[in-house]
């Protein structure tokens, strides 16, 4: 008999999978979000390079090291909670 690996490599890494005129498509934790460059202004003259270069750590922050940018992973979840600027 046979044993089973029950330790599974689990993905972390965020990916940009799209780039649009719009914005560009981002895969991190397991799910695929749009970011608008009406939303996030600082990517609209980024390089692809510069945009495709992005870190995660373990929390769930993502960030844009020739950016300079951050973007928290629940604020792409659930942005009606974290509003861009202030009122």
């Amino acid at each position: 008999m046979l044993g089973t690996n029950t330790l599974e490599k689990i993905d972390t890494a965020a990916e940009v999978t799209n780039i649009s005129p719009f914005g560009f498509w981002l895969l991190a934790g397991g799910k695929e979000y749009f970011v608008n460059y009406k939303d996030y202004a600082v990517f609209e003259s980024a390089s692809i390079r510069d945009i495709a270069n992005v870190v995660e750590d373990a929390e769930g922050n993502l960030h844009w090291p020739a950016l300079d940018a951050d973007i928290e992973l629940k604020a792409l979840e659930s942005p009606q909670d974290y509003p861009l600027s202030y009122k």
